[in-house]
């Protein structure tokens, strides 16, 4: 990684001279089409350094990063339903207002509400699935 930083710095310090060199003869003659040229190109090749240079901070980052282990966010890290650490109190801020699980209601529907959303209605799917206007049982 060293000898990519020492190339950077070089074509850092190789561009950036040009680029003064160019700005510098683009003042003294602002209409000439050649000054004008270079100094573009200067430019431009001090943008791709920069990018380089920027690629590079990226890298040194990301790599930095992946040696420090990732921070338990802290709605995880402190558990509400006490120091069980299983695993099974996963769901444990899912329980509805009302003391009731969710469930219940069959797979359309029926159970608690939660009372925000207004009536529920069974989502209407092709073929069997309870709630039709047909009893079941063969009859």
């Amino acid at each position: 990684m060293a000898e990519v930083m020492d190339e950077i710095e070089k074509r850092l310090s190789d561009a950036s001279e040009a680029c003064i060199k160019s700005y510098t003869a683009w003042r003294k003659d602002p209409k000439e089409g050649k000054n004008r040229e270079d100094l573009m190109e200067a430019v431009h090749e001090l943008r791709k350094v920069g990018a380089r240079l920027e690629i590079e901070i990226a890298i040194s980052e990301r790599d930095e990063m992946a040696a420090k282990p990732i921070p338990i966010p802290p709605h995880r890290s402190s558990r509400r339903g006490g120091g069980n650490d299983t695993g099974a109190d996963d769901n444990i801020g899912n329980v509805m207002d009302s003391g009731n699980s969710g469930g219940g209601g069959g797979a359309f529907g029926g159970g608690g509400g939660g009372g925000h959303r207004g009536p529920r209605r069974p989502h209407h799917r092709s073929g069997g699935g309870g709630g039709g206007g047909r009893p079941q049982g063969g009859q």
